[in-house]
């Protein structure tokens, strides 16, 4: 397959990157979208996703661009330059709302190539972000998501956890930085696991505003909607991901095209599982052409 380097610039004005590979080009796609954007998950970036690879490979013989994506939470911190000031991004600083910034500029420059219906994949933060985007967005390119091992980011879950004492330690500290007007401080925290994080984008994800909780807003997604998980991962993954098919599917509208599938032995990133992950992806999205 071919592969292009692309690059776009988000509306306030951060360069994005991505690698673009493209189908045959007598080959017309039979599947929902005639191109797809891949979104990683937190401090990950375009090119460090083995997940990507297993599942692009199907997408693109079946007629179908894959574009791998960074979004402006790629890795764990980085300087970037936006018109001309420096300012820290990564995962340590993201503010996830944001991502409609980067995934409508993504859209316009697949459009620009003529391709007319997107496809989302996301996996683990990437996943909630995709879905997060067509719930608030509906953009009208955008045929359909996939959406793989998003965590549930709920407040109310979490501070009733068994993690609850580490999990309200970080926020009490986040929390107080914020009031003293220092959110961009970094903590080391220890919940949901252990890494440098702003306190403003602490509370952001985890606070009690439940911004990301995909509970909440799953029922305004617009189109076909694929959510996978791990079986493992539902047995061993904590408060962000038991019970969170049944809490979807609960939450999904009646006339809503929906669908959770687990993938038995997986973990989060699915090691040794991809081929049943892509197997499930690619029937799924057969079936909903």
């Amino acid at each position: 397959m071919n592969v292009e380097l692309i690059s776009t610039t988000a509306e306030d004005g951060l360069r994005l990157d991505g690698a673009l590979h493209a189908p045959r080009a007598d080959s017309a796609s039979g599947l929902p979208a005639d191109a797809f954007i891949f979104l990683h998950g937190v401090g990950s970036n375009f090119y460090g996703s083995s997940l990507f690879a297993s599942l692009t490979e199907p997408l693109v013989e079946r007629g179908a661009a894959v574009l791998w994506a960074n979004t402006r939470g790629h890795d764990g911190l980085y300087t970037a330059w936006i018109r001309g000031r420096a300012r820290r991004l990564g995962a340590a600083y993201e503010i996830v709302d944001q991502c409609q910034f980067d995934l409508t500029a993504w859209i316009a420059a697949l459009r620009e190539r003529g391709h007319r219906r997107i496809g989302l994949v996301g996996h683990s933060l990437g996943a909630i972000k995709s879905v997060y985007f067509q719930a608030h967005a509906a953009d009208d390119a955008v045929a359909c998501v996939v959406a793989a091992s998003p965590p549930r980011l709920s407040y109310a879950v979490f501070k009733q956890g068994r993690n609850q004492e580490t999990f309200l330690e970080a926020m009490t500290a986040a929390e107080r930085h914020v009031e003293q007007g220092a959110g961009e401080s970094l903590l080391e925290v220890r919940f949901p696991f252990p890494l440098v994080i702003s306190a403003a984008t602490f509370v952001d994800k985890y606070g009690p505003q439940e911004h990301y909780n995909i509970v909440k807003f799953v029922s305004r997604v617009n189109c076909p909607l694929l959510f996978t998980y791990g079986g493992v991962e539902l047995a061993q993954g904590g408060e962000a991901f038991a019970e969170a098919p049944a809490a979807l599917m609960a939450a999904a509208r009646g006339d809503q095209r929906l669908e959770v599938a687990t993938i038995a032995g997986a973990n989060h990133i699915y090691t040794d599982r991809h081929g049943e992950l892509a197997d499930v992806v690619v029937n799924w999205l057969e079936a909903n052409a």
